[in-house]
């Protein structure tokens, strides 16, 4: 190949992949996608979740769709976005642990703003699975049941944080809890666990959320609740 051509097919080439850098390079956009994780979403339900005028979440879409990591399915007037597939779920975990084993920063910002995390108990997915297997936990979806009701730990109950305190007698004090939501530092976890620990609840999270217990090939399932 002719040294001209040559740089040429490597400056394209590494051009293109440089647009899904791109796309990612903000932190809105990150947090799009870590709710897409959790299901299919309108921009008006996108827009509230993230605080952002719906204007702005559009554009921010828009980005992530000219990158391909994001796909529309249209309903009637209104446009559902999610995930183009898997892959795009891969790619942002492996983001985020790169993120955590190399920036500090991580670190600082989840000790300033989540201080009691350290004082809560932890599990793995992995040590979750095998738990459920024998059958000693009771796993609790504290969710919105919107997002339950996508893809949830087969097995699991919903029981959303604000409906919490008026349903603990539907929780047996027998077993371990164990709580998750949408990842490590969503805070629906940490109130849930808060608030079972009052109760005299043995409850601990689950150190990851719903997306990682997907992408492990964990059993899941999915529909209404009971």
């Amino acid at each position: 190949m002719d040294r001209l051509i040559k740089r040429q097919f490597k400056d394209e080439l590494f051009g293109q992949f440089a647009r899904i850098g791109k796309a990612l390079s903000s932190g809105r956009r990150l947090e799009l996608i870590e709710l897409l994780a959790q299901r299919e979403r309108t921009v008006e339900e996108l827009a509230r979740a993230t605080g952002m005028s719906v204007a702005n979440c559009s554009q921010h879409l828009q980005v992530l769709r000219n990158a391909a990591l994001v796909s529309v399915r249209r309903e009637g007037l209104y446009a559902h976005y999610g995930l183009s597939d898997e892959s795009v779920l891969r790619l942002w975990l492996s983001m985020r642990s790169v993120g955590e084993s190399r920036l500090a920063d991580i670190t600082r910002v989840v000790d300033t703003f989540l201080t009691d995390r350290k004082s809560l108990e932890a599990i793995s997915c992995a040590e979750l699975n095998q738990r459920l297997r024998k059958g000693t936990v009771t796993v609790l979806d504290v969710r919105p049941v919107e997002e339950y009701e996508a893809g949830h730990i087969a097995g699991a109950r919903s029981i959303p944080v604000a409906e919490l305190k008026r349903r603990l007698k539907e929780i047996p004090k027998g077993k371990m809890i164990v709580a998750y939501c949408r990842g490590p530092y969503c805070v629906l976890t940490d109130e849930a666990v808060k608030l079972l620990s009052a109760q005299g609840y043995k409850v601990v999270r689950l150190e990851e959320g719903f997306p990682d217990w997907k992408i492990m090939g964990l059993p899941m399932a999915s529909g209404a609740r009971a």
